[in-house]
């Protein structure tokens, strides 16, 4: 059996851009036949109660003008443990001056295995362009792993 890598993608709530990073890597790995396969977490303490039902209605249209069904519509936010990390080849968290502080205070042995990207979440940075960012941020990640697969 082949083994498959997998990627964490962190943000604070799991609720917005981790979800919406998660859905398009694995989207595009299964296109380009990878063998990683992404999941993601929240880095805050607790959910919010103000992120209304399972997924981002934000991320919900964005992969739906794309053609993708996303896989994990239906399941809610969850809080990101130190399990996480051990089934993760690759950890990245969406955005530096946010999540590093979280992160760095919740899970201080790890956190140096963290790669930080920069997209803002949505009160600083409007939903299409910050999924835009991230749909550029995976198409760059996606061809670095397929450089190490060679």
């Amino acid at each position: 059996m082949i083994k498959t890598n997998r990627v964490l993608f962190l943000c604070t709530g799991n609720y917005y851009r981790s979800r919406y990073a998660e859905e398009i890597f694995n989207h595009r790995a299964e296109l380009d036949g990878l063998r990683w396969h992404a999941f993601s977490r929240g880095v805050a303490d607790k959910h919010f109660p103000e992120n209304v039902g399972p997924m981002s209605p934000y991320t919900l249209a964005a992969l739906k003008a794309k053609g993708i069904a996303p896989g994990g519509a239906a399941r809610h936010p969850v809080i990101c443990t130190v399990d996480d990390f051990a089934q993760a080849e690759l950890v990245v968290a969406l955005k530096d001056t946010e999540h590093r502080p979280m992160i760095e205070r919740r899970f201080a042995a790890i956190a140096h295995r963290v790669e930080y990207w920069n997209v803002d979440d949505i009160e600083f940075l409007d939903p299409t362009a910050a999924l835009g960012k991230i749909d550029d941020l995976v198409g760059l990640l996606i061809g670095s792993l397929q450089s190490r697969e060679r």
